[in-house]
């Protein structure tokens, strides 16, 4: 069994955490109409999205460490970080783009491009490091019900 790399482990956790953090902070303004606006049947009271997504970053940090860790090839690994990055600076975007500045349906379709891209993620992944794709799989299931949830309000908002 390969030891573990605690400096590369704590790296790899810290980035998604540090993102999702800074993007929630950036849209905690925007979060607190949450409470205030139209939302769809299903809807999780406001402290559930802070509890989900700070397990879902756990999750994807220790996604990219066993990545990172594994003995493939540095290309395809490279190539697989790269994705992975991609994916969370689209999500570090959408909660703005929702919450801060209301744009719904935008915010809906960049979900939907960001949803592709993190299956891609998961399926580059997958070749590498299963249990890294499994640990992406709770990401994917969170994410089609954001989409939900987005359209929902989207909906809602014209109405």
């Amino acid at each position: 069994m390969k030891k573990i790399s605690i400096l590369t482990l704590l790296i790899a956790l810290f980035i998604p955490l540090v993102i999702g953090g800074i993007s929630a902070a950036l849209s905690s303004q925007g979060m607190a109409t949450y409470g205030s606006m139209s939302k769809p049947p299903l809807s999780p009271p406001a402290w559930v999205f802070s509890v989900a997504w700070t397990i879902l970053y756990i999750m994807m940090g220790l996604a990219s460490y066993f990545i990172i860790v594994s003995e493939a090839d540095n290309r395809d690994k490279a190539m697989a970080l790269i994705i992975y990055g991609i994916q969370l600076a689209m999500n570090f975007m959408w909660s703005i783009m929702f919450f801060n500045w209301g744009y719904y349906l935008f915010a809906f379709m960049w979900l939907m491009i960001m949803w592709c891209i993190v299956i891609l993620c998961a399926v580059r992944f997958y070749s590498i490091n299963r249990v890294a794709t499994y640990l992406f799989i709770p990401y994917i299931m969170w994410l089609t019900f954001a989409a939900y949830l987005n359209m929902g309000a989207y909906i809602l908002s014209i109405e």
